[in-house]
Parts: C-alpha cells; structure tokens; sequence
C-alpha cells in the first residue's frame, strides 16, 4: 500500500519522465540487454541500437504500460491484467527478470533526473514498481 506522499512522489517522477518515454524505455532495454544478456532472449527481434525504430517502439509500449499504472495506481490488478496474461501465458517470461527490470530503471531515473530523483522518490518508485511485478507475476500461480 502506497502512502499519499509516494503516491505524489511517484506522480511527480512521472510527470518528468512523459514525453519521453521511448527514450527512457530503449534505455532501459539496452541497459537490460547489457547488464544482463540473457534478457535479451525474449527480444530477438530488437536491435541493440539505441535509435532502432523497433527498440523505440517497444520501449515506448513498455513506458505506456507503466503510465497505465501510475493512473490505476490503486487497481494494479485491473489495468495490468492483460500485460499479465500476456507475460505469463503468451510469452512465458521467468519472473526472476521483473526485479532486473526494476533495477535497471532505477538507473535510468537516476541517470537522467539527477539530483530530481530523490532517495525517497526513488523508494516510493521501487515500492510502486514492485507492486507491478507482483501482479505481473500472479497469473504464473
């Protein structure tokens, strides 16, 4: 459960990052791929460039589903119940690669909001991001 002031501080994390939500996400999927290659088997299709139109696009996809988030913050499971289903049941993704997600976005936040992205904005982040993972591992139960 998120506390009013994580939930604005998440709100306030976001509103920084919109507009730039492919940047951020082939970013993320770069730094994934990199730090940990054996991500990279669930996206074959996807140049390791970081200006390749596809990386772009998908990152972009994967901004937009945290977006969805951050404005269903209080029904997770109800938003995020088709990503779920698509994780879990389509594409079959480990779950253990959800906290390197989470781990390689906090990077990227960091990296580029600098001293914006505080230590509690990053705490709310990691509570909030957890609390996705969760629900996008439910449905492997």
């Amino acid at each position: 459960m998120l506390s009013a002031q994580e939930r604005a501080q998440i709100a306030q994390v976001w509103d920084l990052i919109a507009g730039h939500e492919a940047q951020f996400g082939a970013e993320l999927l770069l730094r994934l791929f990199t730090v940990y290659p054996s991500t990279k088997v669930y996206f074959p299709h996807l140049s390791a460039c970081q200006d390749a139109t596809q990386l772009l696009s998908h990152g972009q996809r994967m901004l937009a589903a945290v977006g969805a988030a951050v404005q269903h913050v209080d029904n997770l499971r109800a938003a995020l119940s088709p990503l779920a289903d698509l994780h879990a049941l389509v594409l079959r993704v480990d779950p253990a690669n959800f906290p390197l997600l989470i781990q390689c976005f906090h990077v990227v936040l960091a990296s580029h909001l600098q001293d914006e992205f505080t230590v509690q904005m990053q705490a709310a982040w990691d509570k909030f991001l957890t609390g996705v993972a969760v629900v996008l591992t439910e449905k492997y139960r």
